[in-house]
């Protein structure tokens, strides 16, 4: 009686309510290897029954879930409090929507190979055959019923605990639970489903030991009657259910038992079986889509944060872009005006390397056939020279040509100009310009050179102070044909360039 009466103990551990509200998981001593951590309930330390995962990790019998969902006020996951309270959080929070049912775990522990642990049982198989082996043998009735040829010391404490707790009255169809009588009533009141599914397959059981193949379902009773003691505990179960508020059971059930005539007895029973069917059906369709739920649910949640998170970093990488793009706009116009500091820098670096001081100037003009045409179709009708000085603080002038003529010369000749221009010491200088111009094509052969002067007239506006940036050319109209400067007997133009010197007579 010791042995069977700790097996027993062990089927339901102290961790668990005393009054064993629901059943719980398998016992550990039916395995033939012990079980890992992860195949035991963190709440009746049993191997796992319909086994249940936390959002934390941590997995619960279905039936402890229940339990503690419906009886605890904090429904913190014990297990996370046991192993880091700090580590506590939302995610082990324990509500109907934060857990799921694992088919995995559940396919594991179908396949652990177990034995019977029924004295005298021989059976041996694995987990998923172990319930069948239980309802269709006499084990489950050798589990309720503990002999009482032990000391008398025992049989008082064996009678003492039945005086406090009593036993569901669908035990004989395999119902576990024992309690008080205030929770006994309480659980016959709501496990309607439970009852129905333990009657369903005692049905079953007793069709196939009392009836032959293919008896029709409408002579059910008749059998039964005639079936023995099977029967008679079938129709003590179905006369309790008389006694249960059903209409307080939200599984829509069209048979109203407080109300049915005990002769309709063989009408009830096959229409209770088919709204049994009809309910497990809806039940278990309402799991996968309660699992589906929250698992679309975790998937959105997740698929919203990481949408909210690309466009956080969307709208600073944006912001990053603007104010590149700004830096790139800045940096542009800061390189485009030293663009311009330098060309002018370059071009005040070649009037530097140019400029002469001492009156005298050579003017080198290169690329002459396409300025000659430029002249001629009027696109460039002058050139003008970078300017020199008569001195160091002397007049500033500049030569001015015209390689297709102007005025009298115009189309015929090549007209050379000199032009006096304002320069930063004319205060000091006598005005106005009286010194001795000569102009100077050079022959790059050094054997005839075209050379004319002149003097300048007092009188003209050419050489007063100049008021503007220069006053107008002055000079030889008809300086040199135009054919006499591409003419081959002359070397005026070698590679495409001509030198035009200009020689001022400070001294005059």
């Amino acid at each position: 009686m010791a042995e069977k009466t700790s097996r027993v103990t062990q089927r339901w551990p102290s961790s668990f309510p005393d009054e064993n509200e629901c059943p719980l998981g398998y016992p550990t001593n039916i395995c033939d290897d012990a079980p890992g951590q992860k195949y035991l309930c963190c709440n009746c330390n049993n191997v796992l029954k319909k086994a249940q995962q936390s959002l934390c990790g941590h997995r619960y019998c279905s039936a402890c879930l229940a339990w503690i969902l419906r009886n605890t006020k904090s429904t913190i996951c014990q297990k996370c409090k046991e192993e880091d309270p700090r580590d506590v959080d939302e995610g082990s929070l324990l509500t109907e929507e934060r857990v799921f049912s694992d088919a995995a775990i559940n396919k594991e522990i179908s396949e652990l190979k177990v034995h019977c642990d029924t004295p005298g049982c021989s059976w041996n198989g694995v987990m998923k055959a172990y319930e069948k082996h239980m309802c269709e043998s006499s084990c489950f009735k050798e589990r309720k019923h503990v002999k009482t040829d032990g000391p008398t010391k025992e049989k008082n404490q064996t009678s003492s605990m039945s005086k406090s707790r009593e036993g569901c009255r669908f035990s004989e169809i395999g119902c576990y639970f024992r309690g008080s009588k205030e929770k006994t009533k309480e659980h016959e009141k709501f496990s309607m489903v439970a009852h129905l599914s333990l009657m369903l397959q005692f049905i079953k059981q007793c069709k196939t030991s009392l009836l032959p193949v293919g008896m029709a379902e409408n002579g059910l009773h008749d059998r039964l009657h005639s079936g023995g003691t099977k029967a008679r505990s079938l129709e003590k179960s179905f006369k309790g259910l008389q006694v249960l508020d059903a209409e307080e059971v939200t599984c829509n059930l069209d048979v109203d038992f407080s109300q049915s005539p005990s002769n309709s007895q063989e009408e009830m029973t096959p229409q209770m079986l088919a709204e049994h069917k009809r309910l497990a059906e809806l039940e278990e369709k309402l799991r996968v889509f309660e699992n589906i739920a929250a698992v679309l649910s975790r998937e959105v949640e997740a698929s919203s944060m990481a949408i909210a998170a690309f466009v956080r970093q969307s709208a600073v990488d944006q912001d990053m872009k603007r104010s590149l793009e700004q830096k790139i706009t800045d940096l542009q116009r800061s390189l485009a005006l030293k663009d311009v500091v330098l060309n002018g820098l370059h071009m005040r670096l070649l009037s530097f390397e140019q400029t002469s001081y001492d009156g005298v100037f050579l003017w080198k003009i290169p690329e002459i056939s396409r300025k000659c045409h430029d002249a001629i179709t009027g696109r460039v009708t002058s050139l003008y020279s970078p300017a020199f000085y008569t001195a160091r603080y002397g007049y500033k002038v500049c030569l001015r040509v015209y390689l297709n003529g102007d005025g009298p010369g115009k189309g015929t000749h090549v007209s050379l100009f000199f032009a006096v221009m304002k320069g930063e010491y004319d205060a000091l200088l006598s005005w106005p310009f009286k010194h001795k111009v000569t102009f100077m094509l050079l022959d790059q052969n050094n054997r005839e050179h075209v050379i004319d002067a002149f003097r300048p007239d007092l009188n003209s506006g050419s050489f007063l102070r100049p008021v503007g940036e220069m006053n107008v050319a002055s000079g030889c109209p008809m300086f040199l044909p135009s054919s006499k400067l591409q003419s081959p007997k002359h070397a005026y133009v070698k590679d495409d360039t001509i030198f035009l010197k200009c020689i001022i007579d400070t001294n005059s």
